[in-house]
């Protein structure tokens, strides 16, 4: 890799990684104390590895075999030696059979038949053969639910965010992994940007007094239209709901759950804490399908009065940005590659390689999504655990405080959340119709209503 022509930045690197080294100690990701003054007694960071090392064979079982799942199976059997998929489960036959045909055509791995469950309870007959890796792709909502199965299966777990719609999946998520914990399982979850090396370099920056104290925050994901599926007559109207999942709130959590957390989540983890309450804002102006809202404008509260400004929206041709932006008393940084002083001069940007034509590669770091399986794998076969679904869980709490915020216009507190009996989806969960009532949030009171 070449080395950064600026100066400044060149020194900063260096102070750094000289701090840095005595910060590394085992796999968790999990910040842990800090010292006055903001200084980190321990990061709790690992070296990255380009691929996990031999060890024990590790057999996976995929529950969720759609587009995620499916990709997280890829990512899984390129992370290394003695790694294969050896069962799948899905709600839906067709699901199965393009995960098995893609893991086929793409990585040479044939599963059997018999290793093949569908239904709503696969997983139960999934964590029933020789698998030891599970990964969980399914619709959130049934989340919460799946890895506690695997963790009293005694099973290590890659499981794709969001990891819950609601308070009560939240704490039962929270308690699950202590379990794993005690147990020495293995957790990582589908928070790519904290297993990405250019955002963890920043957030070394960061911990060790880069940009000072934390003032402010802003977060987008700001983007087009995502995905429907129109509703077929010969469905029934859980198939239909199902297949339509991202746009429904008790299965996805609505986008800001389902895909903005990745946003709030970076905030979190730089700052090593989570806001204590939200006020918000949101509408649903476009959305052609489902209940969800397709805009949310959210500010969060941590201590210390530090407010976190966050905006999500899909709708198509709008202004876009997926971004996180944090501001100190010293400077200030996008978080993914940058930090810049209180004047706006460069203080650090990260090395990215340079290619032939001697401009930087970006495509040339390790692909995050592998990354995720490289950390996981690494950690299982050298014994230094990593658990990272407590913290996921509060992350999504978050976003759920968020999301209540913006459904009913009120001030909500983190306390409120934790206590919450808030519990989404219909009371059975089968194919037919489903006994829910489908109603928009509107927040606030009607003007016109009397009092």
């Amino acid at each position: 890799m070449e080395q950064p022509k600026n100066t400044n930045r060149r020194q900063f690197i260096g102070n750094a990684t000289a701090l840095g080294a005595l910060g590394i100690a085992g796999f968790s990701q999990i910040l842990h104390s800090c010292k006055p003054g903001g200084k980190p007694a321990e990061l709790g960071l690992a070296p990255f590895l380009d691929r996990a090392p031999d060890g024990e064979p590790l057999r996976a079982g995929v529950i969720g075999c759609g587009g995620r799942g499916t990709g997280a199976a890829i990512n899984f059997l390129n992370t290394g030696n003695d790694l294969s998929i050896i069962a799948v489960a899905d709600v839906f036959q067709d699901r199965i059979d393009s995960c098995r045909k893609r893991i086929k055509e793409e990585k040479g791995v044939e599963i059997d038949d018999a290793n093949c469950f569908v239904g709503f309870d696969a997983y139960k007959r999934l964590l029933e053969t020789d698998v030891n890796y599970i990964i969980i792709a399914t619709p959130p909502y049934f989340r919460p639910e799946q890895f506690q199965a695997a963790v009293e299966a005694r099973m290590h777990v890659f499981m794709e965010k969001p990891v819950a719609v609601d308070p009560v999946g939240a704490r039962m998520i929270i308690a699950a992994s202590k379990q794993a914990e005690a147990a020495g399982l293995c957790v990582v979850t589908g928070t790519q940007r904290r297993h990405a090396r250019d955002y963890t370099e920043v957030f070394k920056q960061v911990r060790y007094g880069a940009i000072g104290d934390i003032v402010s925050a802003n977060v987008y994901w700001n983007s087009g239209k995502l995905w429907h599926r129109d509703p077929q007559p010969k469905r029934t109207e859980m198939e239909n709901m199902l297949r339509d999942w991202v746009n429904w709130t008790w299965l996805s959590g609505d986008h800001i759950v389902e895909q903005h957390i990745h946003n709030i989540d970076v905030i979190n983890w730089f700052a090593g804490k989570f806001p204590v309450e939200a006020v918000g804002v949101g509408s649903r102006q476009r959305r052609v399908s489902g209940d969800c809202y397709d805009n949310f404008f959210i500010d969060f509260v941590y201590d210390s009065n530090i407010h976190m400004n966050s905006m999500c929206r899909q709708i198509n041709d709008c202004a876009n940005s997926v971004s996180e932006n944090l501001r100190g008393t010293e400077g200030y940084t996008n978080c993914s590659n940058t930090i810049w002083n209180t004047d706006g001069s460069l203080k650090y940007e990260f090395p990215y390689p340079i290619n032939e034509e001697g401009e930087e590669d970006r495509t040339a770091l390790m692909n995050p999504y592998d990354q995720e399986h490289i950390d996981l794998v690494t950690a299982i076969r050298t014994g230094k655990q990593i658990v990272q679904a407590e913290e996921t869980a509060k992350s999504n709490l978050c976003a759920i405080m968020g999301r209540t915020a913006a459904y009913t216009g009120r001030k909500v507190t983190w306390e409120e959340m934790m206590s919450s009996d808030l519990k989404l989806g219909p009371k059975v969960i089968e194919m037919g119709e489903v006994d829910m009532e489908y109603i928009v949030p509107k927040s606030g009171s009607d003007p016109l209503a009397k009092v």
